[in-house]
């Protein structure tokens, strides 16, 4: 599987078969790290998109995604979740809170109380409402010394969902995407083969069979030495972490003027 981003097809549908679908959250969802044509992200959320419509007749199945990188989730709340219930479509995937998570002094409670009010709106609005845990950070190094802000937020999430009856998408379980492999070289966002096993999960957590265990095993790895770690290491932090740093400082965001990628539900 690993380096092979196609799907094939998912084989024939479950009885009510979803017939739309709208993603909301931020660059997770719109698909960083995952790049497609004309200077747009693919994704897991447009990954999930093709398992759900290779189970319907051509063109019976309409996708929106309305995910913008950078953006906390009072601005999910405010800018997308109202064009999601307005578009009512059978599914919706909400992720978000990440970028809140992150910033210094967050308070994931806090965080999760907001979420669920989101929560509960949308889920009186449209079909299914499938919400996501964090990822297990222990191996991302800008990332590790959060592990446990992460975890308290997705134990509030998985409770979310019990109380809402959503599917949950368990990032935390997912073994396969704690490989170096399965991230961008920004070690933030996932790489594409990373955005294919989530999308894989998504989908089994939706009842779909799918083509390919989002938890196999990669190939084995040859081990690297000290040096080339730590020049990599170097080299990252260098193209990566002191830019991200500096548009923290500056209170910008790498979503400023970006929009939803695909705003309508249009057949897929």
């Amino acid at each position: 599987m690993a380096g092979d981003s196609t799907f094939l097809s998912a084989g024939p549908g479950l009885s009510g078969s979803i017939g739309s679908y709208a993603a909301i959250g931020d660059s997770f969802t719109e698909g960083v790290g995952d790049p497609g044509p004309d200077d747009t992200f693919v994704g897991w959320a447009d990954r999930l998109a093709v398992l759900l419509a290779d189970r319907r007749d051509e063109h019976d199945f309409r996708y929106a995604n309305l995910a913008v990188r950078g953006r906390l989730l009072d601005q999910i709340v405010a800018e997308q979740v109202p064009r999601a219930k307005e578009l009512a479509p059978e599914l919706v995937t909400f992720c978000a809170g990440g970028n809140d998570i992150i910033r210094p002094g967050s308070d994931p409670d806090d965080v999760a109380e907001r979420f669920e009010a989101a929560v509960a709106d949308l889920t009186g609005a449209v079909g299914t409402v499938m919400i996501t845990t964090g990822f297990d950070t222990r191996g991302v190094p800008v990332l590790r010394h959060i592990r446990g802000k992460v975890a308290t937020y997705s134990a509030h999430v998985r409770a979310i969902a019990d109380r809402y009856d959503c599917p949950v998408l368990d990032l935390w379980s997912l073994k396969s995407v704690q490989d170096r492999r399965a991230w961008d070289d920004d070690r933030l966002h996932l790489s594409p083969e990373g955005h294919t096993r989530v999308a894989l999960r998504a989908a089994q957590v939706l009842g779909i069979d799918v083509p390919a265990d989002p938890d196999q095993p990669w190939p084995p790895q040859e081990p690297r030495g000290s040096a080339e770690v730590t020049r990599d290491n170097i080299q990252w932090a260098r193209e990566y972490l002191v830019p991200w740093i500096g548009r923290r400082l500056r209170g910008e965001s790498s979503g400023d003027h970006v929009e939803a990628k695909r705003p309508d539900l249009l057949p897929l």
